[in-house]
């Protein structure tokens, strides 16, 4: 082998080197994006309207207790829950508890990426006697932030924006030891 085959492999060597070293560099950054959100981990921003079409974020309920709710009017487990939700509200509300469930639902006359119609989320929100705070996020960026694997999926988030429960799916809210849990993080 002649010195200069040596030093054409060890260019190739050293290049493969840096292109690999890039895409952990790479990957490593955008950890996050990729990572499921999980208990421990912060509460990623929420971009919303309320039912008025007012600009919300979680951010501004920041040293509360919030139980965030990701759903959609098409979704059955969804309508099963909500009950026990309001239930739970009504429960904890005057002790601080914020409830904010989110609709991914298309807006009324469009179709969601799946081909589902848009919902009624006001409609909605009446017919289940809904009294704590519902946002809508049509584009359903808080899906995406969230790296929700369907709808229903719920964060209990901390006074400091921590996830402290994630539940996939739908479950019964006013719970005695869900309750029990949200009064041990409210004297915290």
């Amino acid at each position: 082998m002649t010195s200069e085959s040596n030093r054409r492999q060890w260019i190739v060597v050293a290049a493969v080197v840096a292109v690999l070293a890039g895409l952990v560099a790479v990957g490593w950054t955008m950890r996050d994006r990729f990572l499921p959100v999980e208990v421990g981990s912060a509460a990623p921003e929420v971009h919303a309207t309320d039912m008025r079409g007012k600009p919300v974020a979680l951010s501004q309920l920041r040293g509360q207790i919030v139980l965030l709710n990701i759903w959609a009017t098409w979704c059955g487990p969804c309508q099963q829950e909500m009950p026990s939700m309001q239930r739970l509200y009504q429960t904890l509300r005057p002790e601080g508890l914020r409830i904010v469930a989110v609709s991914i639902d298309a807006r009324p006359g469009q179709l969601d990426p799946d081909g589902r119609q848009g919902g009624d989320v006001a409609g909605f929100a009446r017919e289940f006697g809904l009294t704590f705070d519902v946002w809508q996020d049509p584009g359903g960026a808080v899906a995406r932030d969230y790296r929700t694997t369907g709808v229903p999926e719920s964060f209990l988030v901390d006074r400091s924006g921590k996830i402290v429960k994630k539940v996939i799916g739908a479950t019964e809210w006013d719970d005695p030891s869900t309750v029990a849990l949200i009064r041990r993080m409210m004297k915290e």
